[in-house]
């Protein structure tokens, strides 16, 4: 039964995985042609689908009408966002305090030691695999405390890059690729139903501040965004904008630390370092989640 289970989860990761190829060209038309604001029958003609099809589709991956994602996209809704939870209402918090709140997750972080940090990570053993998510394809590692790099891509360029930077951040490391251990936690992560359990681990591997950065990331909730003059602001280091956008950019655990949660003042969610419109893709997403979750039950 429990293979079954497992089973089932991985053939709706690699539907959702599907899905998400159609989506990413959808923003990218809905992007490119902004201004115009195109239609419906516009974009199915450009995805090559019926607006049956289309609706379906959207729908599945995302649980709400293609007409709502896409109003979602608009970076004037960014801004309205922005204006409704300020970083007080965002609770971002400092210091690693333990497990904290993400989507359906409990995130327990766990910061690599003075030692390992210095080593690059000698003699740790490391699995990784790649695999089809949500949002593309990614690369996953972890030890067995918990993940220790996630990142997204799409070419193969970019597949080899990603293993590049897997072993720049864990040089020392024996790295072993082990598709099946990689893959219970793909589904413990991106599972489309997640029952309540044991923290989701995640090994973080940073300065002090990169870390104090990180850890006040996890306590941005989900369907929220907030400036990355927020996130300085909220570590008490308010003049440190900058500090902070580089300390984000060097996140190397894509999703489960969030840092597709913090956009520019202006609305634009440029800047994320696996693709503005996979960012895109997931806020929208995790902002109709968040909406479905607050309409009240058995409407």
């Amino acid at each position: 039964m429990q293979k079954s289970v497992q089973s089932l989860t991985a053939s709706s990761i690699q539907e959702q995985h599907r899905d998400y190829l159609r989506i990413r060209d959808a923003i990218h038309f809905v992007a490119a042609h902004r201004l115009d604001q195109p239609s419906l029958e516009e974009l199915s003609k450009y995805l090559h689908l019926s607006e049956y099809h289309l609706q379906r589709l959207f729908t599945r991956w995302a649980g709400v009408s293609p007409k709502s994602f896409l109003q979602y996209l608009t970076k004037e809704h960014a801004k309205r966002m922005l204006r409704q939870h300020s970083v007080n209402e965002c609770a971002l918090a400092v210091g690693l305090s333990g497990p904290s709140r993400l989507h359906d997750l409990m995130i327990s972080c766990e910061s690599v030691t003075p030692g390992e940090y210095q080593s690059m990570g000698q003699n740790m053993v490391i699995s990784w695999g790649f695999h089809p998510t949500p949002f593309g394809q990614c690369l996953l590692a972890a030890t067995l405390r918990g993940v220790c790099f996630l990142a997204f891509f799409d070419t193969e360029d970019q597949r080899s890059d990603v293993m590049h930077d897997l072993r720049a951040e864990w040089s020392k490391a024996m790295l072993v690729e082990d598709l099946q251990t990689t893959q219970v936690w793909i589904e413990r992560i991106f599972q489309p139903v997640r029952s309540v359990g044991q923290p989701l681990s995640v090994v973080l591997k940073g300065s002090p501040f990169q870390l104090k950065v990180w850890e006040a990331l996890l306590h941005i909730q989900d369907g929220e965004v907030c400036t990355y003059a927020d996130v300085a602001t909220s570590i008490g280091q308010p003049n440190a904008t900058r500090a902070v956008a580089s300390a984000i950019a060097k996140n190397q655990i894509g999703y489960l630390i969030p840092c597709h949660r913090v956009i520019r003042s202006t609305g634009e969610s440029s800047g994320y370092r696996w693709g503005s419109e996979r960012k895109q893709a997931i806020l929208a997403r995790e902002y109709a989640e968040r909406l479905h979750r607050l309409e009240p039950q058995g409407r």
